[in-house]
């Protein structure tokens, strides 16, 4: 059985010591801090699997979701800017938040069927699993 997983390059052990002990804290931060990684559920059901990308604060037109051989990468990019000018005095304030995460594909996914929506801070991919299910990969025996 295939599943999804989460693809890093490379990371260095104390990432992965702080990514294995750290609480699911979304709550606790700041989609403009910069450091902002959205949580994702994924479900595996009967005829596809489920993407849930929990990103309050962005706008449909913020996301890009490309495939490329079998790796999605979701990311996104927003920003923000106030201004007010009271009297002898002018606020300007900005903010700027982006994401990428990237997801090896099972290989009864095609990438020609991801369909996505967003809807109120809750990014949803729906990947359709194929009937036909691709060869498992084999060890080649050397003589």
């Amino acid at each position: 059985m295939s599943n999804l997983v989460k693809s890093t390059f490379f990371p260095s052990f104390r990432a992965m010591m702080d990514d294995f002990w750290k609480t699911d804290n979304l709550f606790n931060q700041s989609v403009f801090n910069g450091d902002f990684l959205p949580a994702v559920n994924i479900r595996d059901a009967e005829e596809h699997y489920e993407l849930e990308v929990a990103a309050p604060g962005f706008e449909k037109e913020d996301f890009k979701i490309t495939t490329d051989k079998g790796l999605m990468t979701i990311s996104a990019a927003t920003s923000n800017e106030k201004s007010e000018d009271k009297g002898d005095y002018t606020r300007k304030e900005f903010s700027r938040s982006s994401f990428s995460r990237s997801f090896a594909l099972p290989d009864n996914v095609s990438e020609d069927e991801i369909k996505a929506n967003y809807k109120e801070g809750l990014l949803t991919i729906t990947l359709q699993k194929s009937e036909k299910l691709l060869p498992e990969k084999k060890q080649v025996l050397i003589d």
